[in-house]
């Protein structure tokens, strides 16, 4: 992944961080001394605990809770479920509802730090001496213009294609020769819906925001832009017509994108589990909800580079951010950051920590060693490698396509980027609904929608 992080620098290089002060709750202003007392009693709650249809994992998750509180005596930890829903998280975001801290999408950073809605943490990751553990490329994400911090970057990711080694077989493709271009892809869907019955050769994701999402990441892969660099306004051109163009033929002349054409993520992912999808537009970690959550036979997953149009463009880039409750206290704050420290980055760090966790990630199904753009520097994440090598148990072969790849990252739109990609979402979902669609007319309608959003943002 070395040339990945590489050109992920040159990504995140050009972002540009808005110019705002936001007012911090808990946290301080100036990012100096922290107000927090670090022996003080307290109790935080902490999202993302598995539920209780995946026994194995909640076990984990609170074995790892008791072993924090011993290590940390003065804290509680409450564990909850709350996981990050694009359809309600500004809701109970409002209403003050969500954990002390839990992950969210990284494409929420900017908004945030405008808003007031994230707390000033530079002081509390000083004081943990954690600014440079963390991967300074996916830190520009979370930081305002005069550098100070408002959440930790984790889950960093590209899209790449994933898609099904035994139904490439079936349809006499060559599994390990995913396709590279947006011509091959085409091609080998149209084969698989030919020659494999009940399978959709490909599928779009279209619903909870994730149909935006995609046709941004279509896009990026054809040389366009869906905002411009300073997120005023849309940027939609040729290859944003060419993208929706492609999904409509492959729907309506070629028909090889089966019948079901309302999937999130979420019901993408089930689909390919079961065998009813070829290839999909996802990241890396679509292997551990296939395998693990799902059932998916690991030597049937591949996962290849995202393909390319009009040349070699770049593939979207994403992750997750760790969010703190603005209206934490200082004590609450520190305590909850601690708590990520230990669960997200301590593995990396400790040898002995990092050989149990892999342990037990074995031990209950889930992968180890799976591809992906780590939360910390090359060099810490290599030596990680070393020390778990010998639990790996991911078919990394199977993602040569997506390793070996040298695309440049490219950051999602840098404004309002969740109501960017929800107002997509009607036109990808017209576009494989409506044989008869005006794709210019309806792309200069969701621009018109979106530009307003924009307006609104920038007041």
């Amino acid at each position: 992944m070395k040339r990945q992080q590489l050109r992920f620098a040159l990504a995140a290089g050009v972002i540009g961080v808005l110019g705002l002060t936001a007012c911090s709750g808990g946290g301080t202003e100036s990012g100096g001394a922290s107000q927090a007392d670090p022996k003080a009693k307290v109790t935080i709650t902490v999202g993302d605990m598995p539920k209780a249809d995946q026994p194995a994992d909640r076990a984990n998750f609170l074995l790892r809770v008791k072993d924090f509180e011993k290590q940390n005596p003065n804290i509680t930890v409450k564990p909850s479920t709350e996981t990050w829903d694009a359809q309600t998280f500004q809701a109970k975001l409002a209403g003050g509802t969500l954990p002390t801290v839990m992950g969210v999408s990284l494409t929420y950073s900017h908004e945030l730090i405008q808003n007031g809605q994230a707390p000033n943490m530079t002081s509390y990751l000083k004081e943990l001496d954690m600014v440079d553990d963390l991967n300074p490329l996916a830190l520009k994400n979370v930081q305002d213009k005069d550098g100070q911090i408002y959440a930790v970057p984790t889950g960093l990711f590209s899209v790449g294609l994933a898609y099904n080694r035994k139904i490439f077989q079936q349809a006499g493709l060559d599994p390990d020769k995913p396709p590279t271009t947006w011509d091959e892809v085409r091609a080998d869907a149209k084969t698989i819906s030919e020659k494999v019955p009940g399978v959709a050769g490909y599928a779009q994701l279209t619903a909870n925001n994730t149909g935006g999402w995609m046709l941004t990441t279509m896009t990026y892969s054809m040389g366009g832009r869906i905002q411009n660099v300073e997120g005023t306004k849309t940027d939609f051109g040729p290859a944003t017509t060419q993208a929706l163009q492609l999904l409509h033929d492959m729907r309506w002349e070629d028909n090889s994108m089966g019948n079901q054409f309302l999937y999130d993520q979420d019901q993408a992912r089930q689909a390919f589990s079961a065998g009813k999808i070829g290839i999909v537009m996802q990241a890396p970690d679509i292997f551990q909800q296939a395998t693990h959550n799902y059932g998916f036979d690991a030597a049937n997953f591949g996962e290849g580079a995202l393909p390319q149009a009009n040349g070699e463009n770049g593939t979207l880039t994403g992750g997750t951010l760790k969010l703190f409750n603005v209206k934490a206290s200082p004590n609450e704050l520190l305590a909850a950051l601690k708590w990520i420290k230990y669960y997200e980055f301590e593995q990396y760090y400790n040898e002995k920590l990092a050989i149990s966790n892999a342990k037990a990630a074995v031990a209950s199904g889930n992968p180890v060693g799976l591809p992906s753009l780590p939360p910390v520097s090359d060099k810490v994440n290599e030596r990680y490698l070393g020390w778990v090598k010998d639990l790996i148990n991911v078919p990394v072969d199977q993602f040569s396509g997506y390793t070996d790849s040298t695309l440049k990252l490219i950051p999602e739109p840098p404004v309002a980027t969740q109501q960017t990609y929800a107002a997509l979402d009607p036109v990808v979902q017209k576009v494989l609904t409506d044989k008869n669609i005006d794709i210019k007319q309806t792309l200069d309608q969701a621009s018109q929608t979106i530009n307003g959003i924009l307006a609104q943002a920038q007041r």
